[in-house]
């Protein structure tokens, strides 16, 4: 509530402001670009017209709905290719998901739950609990597909941006991870949803300019083959 309070706060004082700085002799050339956000008469910034375009900006659409259909509960296989050996075999580990939509529509949360085997001090491995949570959204003022993800593996937030083909049924994200400082890699995820019921993630990592599958996961809805 808190939140929310502090949203409509920032935007209404805003809106107050606006007028203000459009008297300023030290205005931006590059203020109030927006058209809708113009008024027909010296250039300033209408605040009505930009209440409305905030408004509309606000209302989901059929990506959203898209986004929407994924809800539900899930069964998944990963699949690592992590070994530097090409013919070596993939670490496999599986787990659960679930996913629904909150603030009305507007995003969906996905908790991930799993075991997986990972090297300890010791170079040994051993089975390890994972835990993850993902946001994801339609973004309506950048036209893109954002999502955001956080694990147990890590302290950092990944933050991503995608496209989707609806011929294919396929998202494509894009974002860049930082295991170690300075140690960027770009990162590509494909996302198909196969029918209702299945869904594939491929994760692609650039490494050296080469981009090499590094991960892959499964899904099937809870109670389906």
């Amino acid at each position: 509530m808190k939140i929310f309070i502090s949203s409509i706060s920032i935007m209404f004082a805003t809106l107050i402001a606006l007028p203000l700085f459009a008297q300023s002799p030290a205005e931006s050339p590059a203020a109030a670009t927006s058209p809708a956000a113009v008024s027909a008469t010296g250039g300033q910034p209408n605040p009505q017209e930009m209440m409305k375009q905030m408004i509309e900006l606000s209302k989901l659409n059929e990506n959203h709905k898209l986004l929407a259909t994924m809800d539900g509960n899930w069964n998944y296989t990963i699949k690592f290719w992590m070994n530097p050996d090409p013919n070596a075999p993939p670490q496999q580990s599986k787990g659960t998901a679930t996913r629904k939509s909150i603030m009305g529509g507007r995003y969906s949360v996905m908790d991930v739950t799993g075991k997986m085997q990972m090297p300890g001090e010791d170079g040994k491995l051993k089975d390890v609990q994972f835990k993850g949570m993902g946001i994801e959204g339609y973004d309506n003022v950048k036209k893109k597909f954002v999502a955001s993800w956080i694990d147990n593996m890590g302290t950092g937030v990944q933050f991503s941006e995608g496209t989707y083909d609806p011929a294919i049924k396929t998202f494509t994200y894009t974002s860049e991870i930082e295991m170690m400082p300075g140690m960027k890699t770009p990162v590509r995820e494909v996302v198909k949803a196969t029918d209702n019921d299945h869904m594939i993630l491929e994760w692609y990592e650039n490494r050296g300019g080469q981009e090499k599958k590094t991960m892959e996961i499964n899904y099937t809805r809870a109670g389906k083959k």
